[in-house]
């Protein structure tokens, strides 16, 4: 009975962080696509020089 209910745990636990794991790239997916956009959009409207930084 304690083996069975380690394995649901476990099965629990990895659902979890696969479900975690999906979301953050997600999240990486549309943070790449808004600097992407930010990068395009802004263009050469810079001081003489354009960097591809903003630092």
């Amino acid at each position: 009975m304690i083996a069975l209910l380690l394995v649901l745990l476990l099965i629990l636990l990895l659902f979890g962080a696969g479900f975690a794991v999906h979301l953050l790239w997600w999240i990486a997916l549309v943070v790449l696509v808004l600097w992407l956009v930010g990068f395009f959009a802004r263009g050469s409207s810079g001081a003489g020089r354009s960097r591809w930084y903003r630092w």
